[in-house]
């Protein structure tokens, strides 16, 4: 697919509007759940969303997640099930498989529709799990962290969680536009970027940037600061090159390093959908 129109259809995605109110994503979940509970396959992947929301309800970091996408042969999969149960021409066996059916493609969009779902309502960007937090606290070790743009402070609470010292900051910016800070799960000091840098440069080993707003140069300037100051700091960047984060100017110049403790970082962090964001250590 073109690199432009597969941008714009992972943006269609993130962005589709949804009348219904806040419940209403969640009680067509487990109508779903319920309505193909014989088909483990899928079952399993709304079985996911269901379990995430609840460990985020209750304030917790949720699980890894599967690629939330319904497997190529769902059809097939619903044939072969009702054609085991009902024989041919059976009105009730009909009648269900027409109703699966129809289903299959509004069960597909709220799949898909599952990261909208966190950024509107628990102000999580970037899906953090726990076992990706417990992997980038076996990276920071004895260090303190810094974590910029961090919002209502997911991955901060993790690393605090697991003992580390941690400096989370935000903007605050977006507060009035949606869910992100409004719910912090940890302690958040109101810094930008580049003052927050500027305040913890000399205090942290670690600097952490999730999901840089799409289009902005905040990643850039900061990159530029951390370079300016020649900060012995490791900078943890989770997003997506030239996708759904950050500025163009940041993904042009940054300089990736590949090494152990980048497969390490990404061993628990996965793609969730067609936005393919990534961990990355950047110099």
């Amino acid at each position: 697919m073109n690199p432009r129109k597969l941008k714009q259809l992972k943006k269609s995605f993130r962005h589709q509007p949804l009348a219904q109110q806040k419940t209403a994503y969640i009680d067509r979940m487990t109508a779903y759940y319920q309505e193909f509970t014989e088909y483990p396959a899928i079952k399993l992947l709304i079985s996911n969303v269901l379990l995430a929301d609840k460990m985020l309800a209750a304030g917790d970091l949720p699980q890894q997640l599967p690629l939330l996408q319904l497997p190529d042969n769902s059809e097939d999969l619903i044939y072969q099930n009702l054609n085991q149960k009902f024989p041919k021409g059976d009105p009730v066996g009909d009648k269900l498989w027409d109703k699966l059916i129809a289903a299959l493609p509004h069960l597909d969009h709220d799949l898909r529709y599952f990261r909208d779902y966190l950024e509107e309502h628990y102000g999580m960007w970037a899906y953090t799990p726990r076992p990706f937090i417990s992997d980038l606290a076996d990276f920071v070790g004895d260090r303190a962290v810094l974590e910029v743009m961090a919002g209502n402070g997911y991955i901060s609470k993790g690393l605090r969680d697991a003992h580390k010292t941690v400096y989370a900051t935000d903007s605050q910016t977006w507060t009035s536009e949606n869910e992100t800070g409004r719910h912090p799960l940890t302690a958040i000091e109101p810094l930008s970027a580049l003052d927050a840098f500027h305040k913890y440069q000399d205090q942290v080993g670690v600097v952490v940037m999730s999901w840089s707003p799409d289009g902005l140069p905040l990643d850039w300037e900061l990159l530029q600061a951390i370079r300016q100051a020649n900060a012995q700091v490791d900078f943890v960047v989770i997003g997506e090159p030239h996708g759904a984060t950050g500025s163009a100017a940041f993904w042009d110049n940054a300089e990736f390093i590949e090494n152990a403790d980048t497969r390490h970082l990404n061993r628990h962090y996965t793609a969730i959908d067609l936005i393919k964001d990534h961990v990355f250590l950047v110099k």
